[in-house]
């Protein structure tokens, strides 16, 4: 079913997405496809902003596991983050796209502190705002920092880019026939631990009536597609045919 284009979009990419073919670090070929599609996007007016993890570089709560303080941990994850985003940032440059990355932890001398009205003011200029350091708190991972700032930016639609194709009731890679689900509530999301994102970042697009379209990112051309209407991979809102509201 066509749907329409939405104004504002924030999409969440996790780090190990700009892996690629490569063990460790960034893949350039898939950045600067992921950095080409973010421009054709905002060619359509759609203004755009991204929340990257940190997970290609380093996983706090993975040393958290292995001894590490969790704190230290999480705060070397943010930094990770903002590696990221200045890669992001430099590939979309290159195509001639004007960004800003804005972190939630002060650092001055590389990207700007993330201050809500400025990063509405850079989308409203048509500049792709990259959303770094999470929230700027440990134990908060990058799904809820996603979540947080598509609210605050009062986008019309939260993008969560997978390795699959939308949301599977358990790993399609494990478990080939595992059932693929076109639509879900936020409820169903949390009732049946579908693990799209941790439970905090679900409640909060739940309570703030925030959509949630899962998809996979390496397939070329889905994250247009998207915004123009198709229905690719799964949408979580608070109906199972939000259409039918209309």
């Amino acid at each position: 079913m066509s749907r329409k284009v939405p104004k504002r979009i924030l999409l969440k990419l996790s780090g190990e997405a700009l892996l690629g073919g490569v063990d460790y670090g960034i893949d350039p070929e898939v950045i600067n496809r992921i950095a080409g599609e973010l421009r054709d996007v905002r060619e359509l007016g759609v203004q755009v902003a991204v929340v990257i993890g940190g997970g290609n570089i380093f996983r706090g709560a993975g040393l958290a596991q292995a001894g590490m303080d969790r704190v230290t941990g999480d705060n070397m994850g943010m930094l990770a983050t903002v590696i990221n985003s200045l890669a992001l940032q430099d590939a979309l440059e290159k195509l001639g796209v004007h960004a800003r990355v804005m972190s939630a932890i002060r650092i001055n001398d590389v990207c700007e502190d993330y201050i809500r009205r400025r990063a509405i003011r850079h989308l409203e200029k048509s500049r792709v705002v990259i959303l770094a350091a999470g929230t700027g708190n440990p134990f908060f991972t990058t799904d809820t920092a996603a979540s947080l700032r598509a609210i605050e930016i009062n986008a019309d639609l939260l993008l969560k880019a997978t390795k699959v194709n939308g949301v599977f009731s358990a790993d399609p890679k494990k478990v080939p026939d595992a059932e693929h689900y076109p639509t879900l509530t936020y409820d169903q999301v949390l009732d049946k631990r579908l693990g799209v994102m941790d439970a905090t970042a679900v409640v909060m697009c739940r309570d703030n009536d925030l959509p949630l379209r899962v998809f996979n990112v390496h397939n070329k051309g889905d994250l247009l597609r998207i915004v123009n209407g198709e229905d690719v991979g799964t949408l979580v809102t608070r109906v199972t045919d939000p259409g039918a509201e209309a």
